[in-house]
């Protein structure tokens, strides 16, 4: 009997997480100007109040690193990657905030899959977490910029 309740709690945390990182994306995208402000009707950017949500999304999927299930996991990497290509597409479009940011931004995600995919091949572990936090450090750095 423990193991059905301990079962359900857990099925039903794994829903609160993702509601809770889809609320954070649905932040990001409204600041975005991808849904309109409910108050006006209209598409609203706001790129610093973007910029901060899509840094929490990287500061949860940093911090919950290894504890989360792969449905979780995958959803979480989605969001954050589609919003930040969102991002970098609305700041190139409003002419963003530095002109020589936009590109490195651009090339960053093509890089971010070339180390999961590189991860995903060699079965030692120490190789994954290093290229995976210099990608981060590489893709927060430009994105700040």
């Amino acid at each position: 009997m423990a193991e059905v309740q301990t079962n359900t709690q857990s099925g039903e945390l794994s829903q609160r997480f993702i509601e809770f990182v889809m609320m954070q994306a649905q932040n990001a995208a409204l600041f975005l100007g991808q849904i309109p402000n409910p108050q006006t009707g209209q598409g609203e950017v706001n790129l610093e109040l973007a910029k901060m949500f899509i840094d929490q999304l990287g500061m949860i999927q940093e911090k919950t690193r290894g504890n989360l299930t792969n449905e979780e996991t995958a959803v979480l990497r989605n969001t954050l990657s589609n919003r930040q290509m969102a991002f970098v597409e609305v700041s190139q479009q409003s002419g963003g905030k530095s002109p020589a940011a936009a590109p490195q931004e651009a090339s960053t995600p093509a890089d971010e899959p070339a180390a999961t995919s590189a991860s995903a091949e060699p079965a030692s572990a120490p190789v994954t977490p290093q290229t995976e936090t210099e990608s981060r450090k590489k893709f927060t750095k430009s994105y700040g910029a």
